[in-house]
């Protein structure tokens, strides 16, 4: 697969999950195992769980179509820190691009609890069991509004979420987006969510981040994906 960046909008998603025996992973278990030690013993409240990561993307016309396999999130976490050395998989999630109803969008800044510390992105996250259907299909739009929930306190009663998505390939990054509108300015959702975060003894947001023009683009805390979105998005506004 291409690590050429790809920006393609379609009206729908269609993903399922098959089994796969993730090679990389069974060749490296104890590079994978001395990884997770070393990260735990930085975050550790960091949970090997199982997640879905994907092993094939296809566009049909207005659909995107995608294929997903099960690990551990040891493995995922190892072959992120390694720097993808298995290129035939992705880690492809859902997120939410949350802006105000003045435009402007809200990212969310990484507690120092998670992984991603100090990380600043859309809510999202990779996809677990708790995305999977019994059919066998992943459902990715409860992926988006769940972990926009977990992160910003925010549900679907407090906000608009389009049904298009936004599909930003940046192999081995695959961002699904929707747009998901509050009925406030950005900055009036960005003090509710900082209220919200607050409340929790122990939120996934340490803040938050108005992002209204290309000069709020952080080119040193934003993963490349997220900088190619709004590099998009000011490019055709």
């Amino acid at each position: 697969m291409t690590s050429d960046v790809l920006i393609r909008r379609v009206s729908r998603v269609e993903a399922r999950c098959a089994p796969m025996e993730w090679a990389w992973a069974a060749q490296n278990r104890d590079l994978i195992e001395a990884n997770w030690k070393r990260r735990t013993a930085q975050t550790p409240k960091m949970f090997n769980g199982r997640v879905l990561l994907l092993s094939k993307l296809e566009f049909e016309q207005d659909l995107c179509r995608n294929t997903y396999f099960e690990t551990n999130y040891a493995n995922l976490v190892a072959w992120i820190d390694g720097g993808y050395p298995d290129r035939s998989i992705a880690n492809g999630f859902a997120m939410g691009a949350l802006r105000g109803s003045d435009g402007a969008y809200i990212c969310g800044v990484m507690s120092a609890h998670t992984a991603n510390a100090g990380r600043v992105y859309f809510a999202g996250g990779t996809p677990d069991l708790s995305d999977l259907r019994p059919d066998g299909t992943v459902d990715l739009a409860a992926s988006l509004t769940r972990e926009l929930a977990e992160e910003t306190g925010l549900g679907e009663a407090d906000c608009h979420v389009d049904d298009e998505w936004i599909i930003i390939r940046r192999w081995p990054t695959v961002a699904l987006l929707r747009n998901v509108t509050l009925p406030m300015t950005a900055g009036e959702g960005a003090a509710l969510i900082r209220a919200n975060i607050a409340k929790e003894p122990e939120p996934e947001l340490q803040d938050v981040r108005v992002v209204r023009t290309p000069e709020d683009i952080d080119r040193e805390a934003m993963p490349l994906f997220q900088q190619s979105f709004f590099e998009w998005v000011f490019a055709h506004t």
